[in-house]
């Protein structure tokens, strides 16, 4: 396993917010929630633990999917950085508005 990064524990999750279920592909996929998300990365909740450097993918129901590498390990997931630009914030910005919008 690669090094472990520290993570702060601040999470984005409020009582309007809905986490949805994600799937990491880093070799295989695994099921991911999405805990914090920007347009810089994300931490997310997962039992894969790919090495930090490691190139993944993130694939979200409704913001779609967004390349990534892991920047940290924690005990509880990894934390993801995105090449913070348009992409990376329509992202962001698509999961927090599906996360906190009341399904149909």
């Amino acid at each position: 396993m690669g090094a472990v990064g520290r993570i702060g524990s601040g999470a984005m999750a409020t009582r309007w917010r809905r986490r949805r279920m994600c799937v990491l592909l880093a070799g295989s996929p695994a099921p991911a929630a999405l805990r914090d998300v920007s347009g810089r990365g994300a931490f997310l909740e997962t039992n894969a633990r790919p090495e930090v450097g490691t190139r993944v993918r993130l694939q979200h129901p409704e913001a779609g999917t967004i390349d990534a590498v892991v920047r940290a390990v924690a005990a509880d997931g990894v934390q993801l950085g995105f090449d913070c630009g348009d992409a990376s914030v329509a992202f962001a910005l698509a999961a927090i508005t599906a996360d906190m919008s009341r399904p149909a």
